[in-house]
């Protein structure tokens, strides 16, 4: 069955889970290091020759987990300690070493299943009226929780009240949000995703997540498994949650399939916009900017989805680098030589990527990419995040290297492609992501807020600006209006940004 996932529990979002610089999806960070933590769905074990790991670059980027407490402070004053306080940590040097792979799960003080769940659930418990926390209360048992969404909490019936007429708008998407936080522990079990099944579709052919589930055999048998398994009963004889009905645990298990299977698939999509035929080649895809989003209890198998996407395929190496990718399976050497044909090898970089550039690709140790992906940059979010993106930034312009960055939101989009406009780059196009995640994600410290959606949009980049006073392309969809060829990619101009 292919293995569980990387990520911290529900949200990118917050402190933990967002990749560099995303200020707005967030659920407790909590959750990235108690799932990890669990009593026996430990993550997977190591595979392969064991192998030293490059060496960290002395310079680091700006440290997004930090930045992440620091937003969330702002909102719940003292939110942070609570967290570090609920994971048995002293300080937030100790949370970094965690989400680095260097603290046991014995460390967080967990026993028990219910003792995760519940230390996960404490990390929610603030007014989402007044911000004040359990302590700040004169009866810190007096906070409760929302019953239609059982996401956020109330320290009265005054503060409920006054902030029903802005929670009513979210009420309903935040109870999906509250329960797939919840059912993404079977990610970590391995229970999700369930095992897929050789594409029935040619990649052009499939134009988004319903063509994709259609292609799934006996789709209502393997989801009606996994809400009847082991580790479904055990989440909702500890999490403290009456358990929904099964109907609702279905579209859940669907919407984190969609979540896991995001990332494989978006770069299949990149493949395909730039006119990259991986059945002629092997190929070579650098994931930049890669953190404990992406590589927290990653195995080996959880990109295989391309193997289906592009039967018969001469071999893909994903290198996943980043200053915060966490040891594990896949933190072994790029190869030196071709990917393994018919399969997805997973390899990483610990570090900066112009470092990599400089010490692995121009030294012959690593294959030049034929696809840059960014999952979530988060430039726009701050001069200190933009300054860190930046020699990154340059050096894809200048190398003309097919990047495909994935942003959160229209709005996250609008000012992603603003400042990548005046960096002079190339914007070939940008557009919805057929295959964004499903799942919606809240602003943890802010949930009252339209949700979000990993990789829910794309920005395609190409070199340097194109030649001024040429026609300029409209924004598309990038699936609905055909499939645009190579020469159309490179010929492409910037769209405007209207």
């Amino acid at each position: 069955m292919a293995g569980g996932r990387r990520r911290g529990g529900g949200g990118r979002r917050g402190g933990a889970r967002q990749h560099p610089g995303t200020p707005a999806p967030a659920s407790a960070p909590l959750s990235a290091a108690a799932t990890t933590a669990q009593p026996q769905a430990g993550a997977a074990p190591r595979t392969g020759r064991s192998k030293k790991a490059p060496v960290e670059s002395a310079v680091r980027a700006p440290d997004v987990d930090s930045l992440g407490f620091q937003a969330m402070d702002r909102n719940v004053p003292g939110l942070s300690h609570v967290i570090l306080q609920k994971l048995n940590m002293k300080s937030y040097e100790d949370y970094k070493s965690a989400m680095d792979g260097r603290k046991r799960g014995s460390d967080f003080g967990i026993r028990t299943y219910f003792d995760m769940f519940q230390k996960m659930e404490d990390t929610f418990k603030f007014c989402v009226e007044c911000k004040k926390l359990p302590n700040a209360l004169p009866d810190p048992k007096s906070l409760r929780r929302c019953k239609r969404c059982q996401n956020v909490y109330y320290c009265g019936v005054a503060c409920q009240r006054a902030n029903w007429p802005l929670h009513k708008k979210f009420c309903k998407k935040l109870k999906l949000v509250a329960l797939d936080r919840l059912v993404e522990w079977l990610v970590f079990t391995g229970d999700i995703p369930f095992p897929t099944d050789t594409w029935t579709k040619p990649a052009r052919d499939v134009k988004g997540w319903e063509d994709w589930f259609s292609m799934q055999e006996q789709l209502e048998e393997k989801l009606g498994a996994i809400v009847a398994g082991r580790y479904m009963t055990l989440l909702w004889a500890n999490a403290g949650k009456p358990r929904p009905e099964d109907a609702e645990l279905r579209e859940s298990i669907r919407r984190l399939v969609t979540d896991f299977h995001s990332r494989p698939l978006t770069i299949g999509l990149g493949l395909r916009l730039f006119g990259i035929d991986p059945l002629t080649r092997p190929l070579t895809v650098h994931v930049v900017g890669a953190s404990h989003v992406e590589t927290l209890n990653t195995r080996l198998t959880d990109y295989d989805e391309l193997t289906r996407m592009f039967p018969g395929h001469q071999g893909v190496e994903m290198v996943m680098v980043g200053v915060d990718v966490v040891d594990g399976p896949i933190m072994r050497p790029p190869l030196t030589t071709l990917a393994p044909r018919g399969k997805v090898y997973l390899s990483s970089y610990k570090g900066l990527y112009h470092d990599f550039w400089e010490s692995q690709v121009e030294t012959k140790l690593a294959a030049p990419p034929d696809l840059v992906v960014g999952f979530h940059p988060g430039f726009h979010a701050c001069p200190d995040l933009l300054a860190g993106w930046l020699p990154t930034l340059l050096l894809l312009r200048d190398y003309r290297l097919p990047v495909l960055f994935t942003v959160y939101s229209e709005q996250e989009l609008k000012a992603s492609l603003q400042i990548l406009v005046e960096l002079e780059t190339h914007i070939v196009g940008y557009a919805s992501n057929p295959f964004a995640s499903l799942r919606p994600e809240q602003v943890y410290s802010s949930p009252n807020k339209p949700p979000v959606y990993c990789s829910s949009h794309y920005i395609a980049l190409l070199g340097a600006e194109a030649v001024p006073g040429a026609e300029e392309l409209e924004d598309d969809d990038g699936w609905q209006g055909g499939e645009p060829s190579a020469a159309a990619v490179a010929g492409g101009t910037a769209p405007g940004l209207g």
